[in-house]
C-alpha cells in the first residue's frame, strides 16, 4: 500500500500534530500504538484521524476550538487525540474515574465545541449529562447508538463514512494544542493551557537527550488527564517509535508487562517500583529489554532508583521533574550508581539541571532571588516551556507567573512551583518539599484545600484540615481529615468527599473532633494534627 499523500501544515509554523504525521509519511506501516490485542499502524491511526477530524469540523461548522476526549485507554482515545489537532482545534482530557460534577466543571469551564465518548465512558458520560445547561455536539465513533436529547449525535456509521480531511485548517504555535485541569484550592478545578510551541520544545529537548528511533516500544502508563501521557504520545511518535499502553491489571504486574511487550522506554510515577521493593518483585536483570527508564510526578526516593537500575542494567534511569504550569517536565537528574547515591537528600534522587533552554532561580518568601551557592528556597522556572497562565483566571495567573530581575538591566517571567528545593554544589536541585499544603498522591497533585472544602460542603461542619498521611520516603501515602462541628458522622464524611474529589484524594480516614487547635494567628495548627497522628 503507498504511503499517504496528505499535506501536513499550513500553518506559519510546527505544531504537535506534524510530530505525528511526519512519521506516518516516513513509517506508514510501522506500529503507532498497541491496545490490549489491537494494533494499528502509522497510516490507519493517521486516516482515521483525519476522518475523525472531517466529523469534528461537520459537527462544529468548521468552527472548533476545543475538542473533549471523554475516552478511557483505548483506540477512541488516541485517534479523537490526534483528530482534534487535526481538525485544528486542542484536546482536552476528561476522566471517566473523576466525580460526575468535577467532569461538568471541568466541561463548562473548558466551553468545549464537541465531546468524542468511546463505549467505556458512556456510562460515565451519561451521569454527567444532567449537570449540564447545555451540551456540545456528541461523537460517538465505537457507539452503535448514543441517544442524547437536542444535541448533534452522529451516528457510528456517519462518522465510519467521513472521508479524511486532506488540508489541515492551520494552526500557529502559540495556539493551544492541549488543556488540562489540575486541583484546586476552592475545589474547582484550574485550566493550564499548554501551547504548541510550549510542547514542542519540551519533545525536541528530550529528543535530542533520548535519541529514539522507530525500533523503540514505549510504555504507557498514565491517564490522559495526567500531563505525563503526553510524553508517551508524541515522544514516541516524533520518533515513529510504538507506544503500548498498559492497563491497570498490567500495572500491577509491570515485569511481565514489559518483557511481553518488549518494552524499551520506561515511563512511571516512582509509586510504580515502590510497590515492586514491597512485593520484592524487582530482581536483578529482570528487565533486560530496557534501555531508557524514566520516572516523574513525584519524588524519586534512592532505594527504588537503586534497585531498579539493578533490574534494568542495560539502562539508563534518570528522574524528571515539573509541574503542569511548566510542560510535562522541566528538570532532570540521571541516576549514577556510584555517584547519585550521595548527592540524595533525605533519601530523595536529586531533580537535577533544568533542560535546554530554562532557567532556574531560588526565591525566599519575599521573592529576593538567593545566590548563594547552597540556598535552599522556592523554585522558580522560566522559558519556553512557561505556559501562558490559568485558563480565564488572571487573578491566579497573577499569583503564580510573574516577572523576576535576573540582571539590573533584564527581567523574566517565572512560574513558581510552590517546591522548596536545595541548590547543591554541583549546580544540580535537590527536592525539599512544598511550600504550601499541596502534595502529590500517586503521581496526582491534589490540594490540600479541595480535599477540605468537599468536607465543608456538610453544613455541620464548621472547620476541616487535611494532612498527607502517612509519609514514606518523602512521599505522600495518603490522605486524612480532621473536622470539627455539630452532628457529624465521620462515615459519611468520607462518602461525601467520594461525590467530590477523585478516588486518590479521598480522605482514607476522617477524624471528627471536638475542637480544631490553632496557632497564635489563628491559623489552623496542623502541626498539632501532626502530633496527634505521630502519638496515636
Amino acid at each position: 500500500m503507498e504511503p499517504m499523500d496528505y499535506s501536513l501544515d499550513r500553518s506559519n509554523g510546527r505544531s504537535l500534530r506534524d510530530l505525528f504525521f511526519e512519521s506516518a509519511l516516513r513509517h506508514p506501516q510501522s506500529t503507532a500504538f498497541v491496545l490490549r490485542d489491537t494494533e494499528r499502524s502509522y497510516e490507519d491511526a493517521a486516516r482515521n484521524a483525519r476522518r475523525y477530524a472531517r466529523a469534528i469540523l461537520e459537527v462544529t461548522e468548521g468552527a472548533a476550538q476545543r475538542v473533549g476526549v471523554f475516552a478511557y485507554r483505548s483506540e477512541v482515545a488516541y485517534t479523537a487525540t490526534l483528530g482534534a489537532l487535526s481538525s485544528g482545534a486542542a484536546f482536552v482530557p476528561l476522566n471517566p474515574n473523576f466525580p460526575p460534577e468535577k467532569t461538568a466543571s471541568m466541561i463548562r469551564q473548558a466551553a468545549l465545541d464537541a465531546i468524542v465518548v468511546d463505549r467505556v465512558c458512556v456510562q460515565a458520560f451519561q451521569k454527567v449529562l444532567p449537570l449540564l445547561e447545555s451540551c456540545p455536539p456528541v461523537l460517538a465513533p465505537d457507539v452503535e447508538q448514543l441517544d442524547v436529547p437536542r444535541v448533534i449525535t452522529p451516528s457510528k456509521q456517519a462518522i465510519e463514512a467521513c472521508l479524511p480531511l486532506e488540508n489541515l485548517p492551520p494552526v500557529l504555535p502559540d495556539d493551544i494544542a492541549y488543556l488540562l485541569f489540575t486541583s484546586g484550592s476552592t475545589g474547582e478545578p484550574k485550566g493550564v493551557p499548554v501551547t504548541h510551541a510550549n510542547v514542542l520544545h519540551y519533545l525536541a529537548c528530550l529528543q535530542e537527550r533520548y535519541k529514539i528511533v522507530p525500533e523503540d516500544r514505549f510504555s504507557q502508563t498514565f491517564e490522559q488527564t495526567f500531563d505525563l501521557s503526553v510524553h508517551d504520545l508524541f515522544l514516541a511518535w516524533q520518533g515513529g517509535a510504538c507506544v503500548c499502553s498498559a492497563s491497570t491489571v498490567d500495572l500491577l504486574a509491570p515485569t511481565r508487562f514489559i518483557n511481553k511487550h518488549q518494552i524499551t522506554v520506561w515511563f512511571s510515577v516512582p509509586s510504580v517500583p515502590a510497590q515492586m521493593r514491597k512485593r520484592n518483585t524487582l530482581t536483578p536483570d529482570s528487565l533486560p529489554s530496557l534501555r531508557l527508564s524514566l520516572f516523574c510526578g513525584e519524588p524519586l526516593p534512592e532505594a527504588s532508583a537503586d534497585l531498579w537500575q539493578k533490574a534494568a542494567p542495560n539502562s539508563l534511569v534518570e528522574n524528571l521533574y515539573g509541574p503542569t504550569e511548566l510542560t510535562i517536565a522541566c528538570l532532570v537528574h540521571r541516576w549514577n550508581p556510584e555517584t547519585s547515591p550521595a548527592a540524595c537528600v533525605n533519601g530523595i534522587v536529586p531533580i537535577g539541571r533544568p533542560l535546554a533552554g530554562l532557567g532556574a532561580v531560588l526565591v525566599d518568601e519575599d521573592l529576593n532571588i538567593l545566590t548563594a551557592p547552597d540556598a535552599s528556597g522556592e523554585l522558580c522556572v522560566s522559558g519556553p516551556q512557561t505556559t501562558p497562565g490559568y485558563w480565564r483566571n488572571p487573578a491566579q495567573t497573577a499569583q503564580r507567573f510573574m516577572d523576576l530581575p535576573i540582571s539590573p538591566f533584564e527581567s523574566r517571567r517565572f512560574y513558581r512551583t510552590g517546591d522548596r528545593v536545595l541548590r547543591m554544589s554541583n549546580g544540580e536541585y535537590a527536592f525539599l518539599g512544598r511550600t504550601d499544603h499541596q502534595i502529590k498522591i500517586l503521581g496526582h497533585r491534589v490540594e490540600l484545600g479541595e480535599v477540605e472544602a468537599a468536607l465543608r460542603t456538610d453544613p455541620g461542619v464548621g472547620e476541616a484540615a487535611a494532612l498527607a498521611w502517612p509519609v514514606e520516603d518523602g512521599v505522600a501515602k495518603g490522605i486524612v481529615a480532621f473536622v470539627a462541628g455539630a452532628n457529624l458522622d465521620a462515615a459519611a464524611l468520607k462518602a461525601l468527599a467520594g461525590k467530590h474529589l477523585p478516588p486518590y484524594a479521598i480522605p482514607q480516614q476522617v477524624f471528627v473532633i471536638p475542637d480544631m487547635p490553632h496557632n497564635a494567628n489563628g491559623k489552623i495548627n496542623r502541626q498539632a494534627l501532626t502530633q496527634r497522628l505521630l502519638s496515636a
